[in-house]
């Protein structure tokens, strides 16, 4: 399995029991209505996040537990001391419910404000900067301890794929996953849309005949929704940067894109968002292929950070997750250094061993886990997305 030392990692031990890599003050917006006050709250205040969300009303009920559930996990997310949740006041996503979702999750520093209770924008913001300013100042005492890797859930995603995610950037993501797993930490599977043509060969490597039948059925639950609309899920995926790459079926992609889960058995299999539990090895979340509503699930689901593969190369990063790129087409690296910390190349032209990666990819890792910001967290990507059911009412 390589190189087994260093592998603990300095922490923020939550309330809920928890640990964290980073140490954000959330400012969530519980609509798109409050999404501009939101942004405006977090840049007046140091070490808070925030995001563009574009749901919270006009929703289906089963559209907006999506949306519900991405609010509860990010501020439940262990890189999270505390939430200030902020609502316009009449949009579906009400501020008790939001409220609840978040504290049936975690029993961290809350604060809320609803802006048509609090004098419209400039009241709310006033009031809200000064319980940001106060959460920020009590989240910089926090201690760091030290922590074991069976601690880590670490998401897995690929975006922009081409032939040689599936022959080394994703080989290399198994890799560490048998590595973190094997460490008694967990490792997410995601995108659903991906195993379409490779589902038999993750269901066969279900715990129990219970998990090979969920892998089946998500898969299965998919392709339906999309062909409701009269659609196929095959007229968007490959997409065209895919073949351009190339990549030519639906089917080979899949096939590349399960090698992330490397080559233990599935534990679990988690609805969209849910909270993943620690220490349970290999699972699957069901997410769509789209990049940034699929890591933001993951990081809903509490994971501390997400390795990310991209043949064709992607920016893509998240308000509170740190999100480690990897590459196995040299050019690309060499085209996109800006935002890719990791060069799977060699793997391809012999010059190291997915052995001696592994060991690169889990040091990178560690430094992250440490603090060392990723080239996307650098330069403050945080492209954020929600997966939906279907169209606004």
């Amino acid at each position: 399995m390589g190189n087994q030392k260093k592998y603990t990692f300095s922490g923020y031990r939550r309330p809920d029991g928890r640990v964290g890599i980073r140490n954000k003050i959330l400012i969530l917006p519980a609509s798109v209505c409050a999404s501009d006050t939101t942004r405006i709250i977090a840049s007046q205040v140091e070490s808070t996040v925030t995001f563009n969300n574009q749901n919270g009303c006009s929703q289906v009920p089963s559209d907006q537990q999506l949306t519900m559930d991405v609010m509860a996990g990010f501020a439940a997310n262990p890189n999270v001391y505390g939430t200030i949740v902020i609502s316009l006041g009449c949009e579906n996503c009400q501020m008790d419910l939001v409220l609840e979702a978040i504290q049936e999750r975690t029993n961290k520093p809350l604060e809320h404000f609803v802006i048509q209770e609090n004098g419209g924008t400039i009241s709310t913001i006033e009031k809200a900067v000064r319980a940001a300013q106060k959460m920020a100042q009590a989240a910089s005492l926090a201690v760091k301890e030290e922590f074991d890797f069976s601690e880590l859930i670490i998401g897995t995603e690929c975006g922009g794929s081409d032939p040689t995610s599936g022959l080394a950037a994703n080989v290399l993501i198994g890799e560490m996953s048998d590595r973190i797993t094997a460490l008694n930490g967990t490792s997410i599977l995601s995108e659903t849309t991906e195993f379409i043509g490779a589902e038999h060969i993750l269901a066969r490597r279900g715990r129990d005949k219970e998990i090979s039948d969920r892998i089946y059925q998500i898969v299965h639950d998919y392709e339906k929704a999309i062909k409701r609309v009269g659609h196929d899920v095959r007229e968007g995926n490959p997409s065209p940067g895919n073949m351009e790459g190339g990549l030519t079926t639906l089917e080979e992609k899949s096939l590349g894109c399960i090698h992330k889960g490397g080559h233990g058995q599935v534990n679990e299999v988690y609805d969209y968002a849910k909270q993943v539990e620690a220490h349970k090895g290999l699972v699957i979340m069901d997410t769509p292929g789209n990049d940034p509503s699929s890591v933001a699930a993951m990081a809903a689901g509490g994971c501390q950070l997400v390795v990310f593969s991209t043949g064709r190369g992607t920016p893509t990063g998240n308000p509170i997750v740190p999100v480690i790129k990897i590459t196995g087409n040299k050019e690309t690296f060499a085209n996109m250094s800006d935002n890719i910390d990791i060069d799977a190349s060699p793997y391809i032209y012999g010059t190291k061993t997915l052995e001696e990666l592994g060991d690169d990819l889990m040091d990178e890792i560690w430094q992250v886990s440490k603090g060392k910001l990723t080239k996307a967290e650098a330069l403050g990507y945080m492209e954020m997305a929600i997966a939906r059911v279907c169209n606004y009412m």
